[in-house]
């Protein structure tokens, strides 16, 4: 577990900041058309804001993260990437890590890094938020990269960059799709931007992310005022992501759900954790006021149902879905026809269920 030690706000110089929460919500809907769930400018509100903040910076820890496991990931991918677009890049993130080196580094890691800095061109970092996307235009991961930085809408897909097709050999999205309304038009922009054997790789949060956040604001709602509001709003599942990628075209899918658990001194030190990233609410249908008192109530449920015995901190479990899916072309790879195999699963299995002796599959000419 992650330990949140670099911030620690008081409550008494936060509790101002909030009026209502509503935390990486996301549509599950699997129909294109025009069902909208968020308000995109006051979400662009939110993360310029946030952008703005000093104390943003101390916030990048789930967002370096998800970027090291996907550089890990692109790693696997044995091809170079000429044009290459980092969608919904916040401040950069994937960038920073690329080029950042840290005394006693894990050699793997290293080599990871440096395999997958090799094999890119040109990076386009797109991002709706002006003041994010500039936020760290003048460290020096800038200077060795070939970096074009790109403000427009995600969801509106409509930059020149954007629309023209097949224009990338990647597209990597971390941590922002989740806050777009039509994910399966979105999906399909991305898939029409790649090139014939391109690949997309994304994560976005989903599953029973904050699931202890949301059952102590549950509770304490309920323990207060009789009823709920919605504090912390469903998230995608893997299933659905898989289906809407397929949809839009993906072939050779890959998803997979991974998870990070951050110890927070205090639920205040969360929920400001949390608006620094930018993620407040930003849904249609605004829940009433965050309250003082909601919060006083919320603090020691979620101590008592959820709370870390051994340092007295605060858990919070961020689930990622992780994507990874091609478009095909000219050579792409074909999976075998049906019946090709020429040994059958029990005979390749011993009595343990492991592999034994060499399995062969042939395609039928």
């Amino acid at each position: 577990m992650l330990l949140r030690t670099k911030y620690q706000p008081t409550q008494g110089n936060i509790l101002k900041h909030f009026k209502s929460v509503s935390l990486f919500s996301t549509t599950t809907s699997t129909q294109s058309g025009n069902f909208q769930v968020f308000n995109r400018d006051i979400k662009l509100k939110q993360r310029e804001r946030a952008a703005l903040d000093d104390e943003s910076k101390y916030v990048e820890y789930i967002r370096d993260e998800v970027a090291r496991r996907t550089i890990e990931r692109l790693a696997f991918v044995k091809k170079d990437f000429p044009n290459f677009l980092d969608f919904g890049s916040h401040s950069g993130n994937f960038e920073r890590l690329l080029c950042e080196n840290k005394e006693g580094e894990d050699p793997k890691w290293t080599e990871d890094k440096n395999l997958v800095k090799g094999r890119i061109g040109k990076i386009c970092m797109v991002d709706s938020s002006k003041n994010m996307l500039f936020k760290n235009d003048q460290l020096p991961f800038n200077k060795e990269l070939d970096i074009e930085r790109v403000v427009a809408d995600e969801e509106a897909y409509n930059h020149a960059v954007l629309t023209k097709p097949e224009n990338f050999d990647c597209v990597v999205s971390n941590l922002s799709l989740h806050w777009i309304n039509d994910l399966p038009n979105t999906f399909k922009n991305i898939f029409n931007s790649l090139k014939p054997n391109g690949v997309f790789m994304g994560s976005m949060f989903g599953g029973d992310t904050l699931f202890e956040l949301r059952t102590s604001l549950q509770l304490a709602e309920m323990e207060r005022y009789g009823g709920l509001a919605p504090r912390v709003s469903p998230f995608v599942g893997s299933s659905d992501v898989g289906s809407l990628m397929q949809k839009a075209g993906f072939q050779m899918l890959t998803v997979d759900v991974e998870e990070i658990v951050v110890g927070y001194p205090s639920l205040i030190a969360l929920l400001r954790d949390l608006q620094l990233m930018g993620e407040g609410n930003s849904i249609l249908s605004t829940p009433p006021a965050m309250t003082k008192d909601l919060l006083l109530a919320a603090e020691p449920i979620y101590r008592a149902m959820h709370g870390d015995p051994n340092d007295g901190s605060l858990p919070a479990t961020f689930r990622f879905v992780f994507m990874i899916g091609w478009r095909p072309g000219q050579d792409f790879p074909q999976p075998l026809k049906r019946g090709s195999g020429k040994m059958s699963l029990k005979d390749a299995l011993d009595k343990n269920g492991h592999i034994t002796g060499t399995t062969t599959l042939t395609e039928d000419k």
